[in-house]
């Protein structure tokens, strides 16, 4: 009997590497708070450095930094997600007068997530301390007490019962108060999640140039605290990309705090927040799939839509001194993993009945397994079938029937689509793993009958290659997007994502 770990791997990102400075910014706020407080500098919280962000980790050397005078400072990031808890350990620099550089990023990942210990919440402990072990021993003992530590977690205590959750997060809360860093009262917290695909909107708007100047110039992006040394040139590096999951704390800052944000990481001529404009017919949409959520966010541009949309699928986002009024909508149980468990026949954080085997049509025909979600092992198998993939496809249908919202809107709106859209598309070769590629919606289905129609004859790498394919075709089609409608890849070193 094979046992088939749950492939929602601890990728770094779930969206892709973040914006450095945005993490380096919130840090150097609260450095500034704690170590240099002062009448004019009073308005910032400590709040402020409740976000983070994923670089590729790079050496550092703080002799050297000192050297040149600059002050060093750290942060402390926890990504609770739904297939396992990361750790972010990030070095800054200042050099004087001038706004922080991230040198240095310490990063590890455990499985499984904080909420397979739902029911036995002292056990989680033992993993958050092994990773604040990783930050004790990257950051000097001289700047533990400065040193801000947070957690956020996301789909997989949403889908907790509250208090169970709110247990998970006292006990985390207790061992980080325990530990020598720096911890506020809201020191974790669960990101709700429509702010997941707000944030994850304004971001990509940003990276992509949709945000304009007043005269309609699009805003260059460069690296943050690198910018081009011949600026009239727009020699740029590359694009940096963002976290989903740390930009709530960048929702919630001040517009000032923002728009300086932005400055340093763009090429501007002047920071002016009446220069900013909306990005109107331009801006992009995003579509993220993780492991037990699904978020899909644009700006609408047709009436019908707005007047459409059901309770609790509009959002109003107040930035730059402008409202958009957002599509944006989470719906939690519908990331892959939760997807899987459904489809199998099994109900989220409970046991089979009885240890009972669960059989699928989606599984290659002659498979006989295990397979491990959120802490449980599951007995799963598959069914002989006339055709593997017209009945996987019907069972998928049944579990997303009347689950999500159908907007034709979507069919005219450019969308970023992260985490496991990509990883799948990667895996199956229908586009380059580091480079990206184009495809349309349709060559998901395609790739589906193919590898439902080898599953039948010989086994493949994973068995739930069919069923994810499937799913991920009928999702986008259930959300309204057309099988002709084009996928064009965009990616950096770091950058996981699709732009359809």
């Amino acid at each position: 009997m094979r046992k088939i770990a749950n492939h929602g791997t601890l990728r770094m990102t779930k969206v892709a590497y973040p914006l450095g400075l945005c993490v380096g910014l919130f840090i150097y706020v609260a450095y500034i708070k704690w170590h240099r407080a002062s009448a004019a500098q009073a308005f910032f919280t400590i709040a402020a450095a409740a976000s983070g962000a994923r670089w590729g980790q790079q050496a550092h050397s703080i002799p050297d930094l000192a050297t040149y005078g600059q002050e060093v400072f750290y942060g402390i990031m926890f990504d609770a997600g739904s297939t396992g808890t990361r750790i972010h350990v990030f070095q800054f620099a200042r050099p004087p007068g001038e706004t922080p550089i991230l040198t240095h990023e310490t990063f590890k990942a455990l499985k499984p997530g904080l909420s397979a210990y739902a029911d036995d919440v002292e056990k989680s402990t033992q993993g958050i301390q092994e990773l604040l072990d990783v930050a004790k021993q990257d950051i000097p003992f001289d700047f533990w007490k400065a040193t801000p530590l947070v957690l956020k977690a996301t789909a997989g205590l949403r889908l907790l019962p509250g208090e169970k959750a709110q247990k998970l997060l006292q006990k985390v809360k207790e061992v980080f108060k325990a530990s020598p860093f720096l911890v506020g009262d809201d020191c974790v917290s669960i990101m709700n999640g429509t702010d997941e695909g707000v944030s994850a909107w304004i971001t990509i708007n940003f990276l992509t140039g949709k945000w304009r100047d007043a005269k309609g110039s699009m805003l260059r992006r460069g690296v943050c605290g690198k910018q081009s040394a011949d600026r009239t040139k727009g020699d740029l590096a590359a694009p940096v990309s963002i976290s989903r999951a740390w930009l709530l704390t960048f929702l919630e800052l001040p517009t000032v705090l923002i728009c300086f944000l932005i400055r340093q990481c763009c090429v501007f001529t002047r920071c002016d927040l009446g220069s900013l404009k909306t990005p109107g017919r331009s801006s992009v949409g995003m579509l993220d799939l993780g492991g037990g959520s699904t978020q899909i966010t644009f700006l609408p541009r047709v009436e019908g839509t707005l007047q459409a949309s059901p309770p609790g699928h509009l959002t109003a986002l107040q930035m730059f001194n402008r409202t958009y009024k957002l599509y944006s909508y989470s719906y939690l149980g519908l990331g892959l993993m939760s997807a899987r468990l459904a489809i199998l026949g099994g109900v989220e954080g409970k046991p089979a009945k009885d240890g009972k085997e669960l059989l699928s049509p989606c599984l290659p025909p002659e498979f006989k397994g295990e397979w491990e979600h959120a802490e449980i092992t599951y007995r799963i198998s598959g069914q002989k079938a006339a055709s593997l993939y017209d009945l996987c496809a019907h069972r998928v249908s049944e579990i997303l029937r009347n689950k999500v919202h159908r907007t034709q809107e979507v069919d005219h709106v450019d969308f970023y689509a992260f985490s496991y859209y990509y990883d799948l598309a990667a895996s199956v070769g229908l586009i380059d793993a580091e480079k990206g590629g184009s495809l349309v919606v349709g060559d998901f289905e395609i790739a589906a009958k193919y590898v439902c129609r080898t599953l039948e004859t010989r086994p493949q790498a994973s068995p739930f290659t069919c069923m994810d394919l499937i799913y991920i075709s009928s999702l986008l089609q259930e959300l309204g997007f057309p099988r002709d409608k084009v996928l064009k890849g965009w990616t950096t070193k770091s950058h996981r994502s699709l732009l359809c």
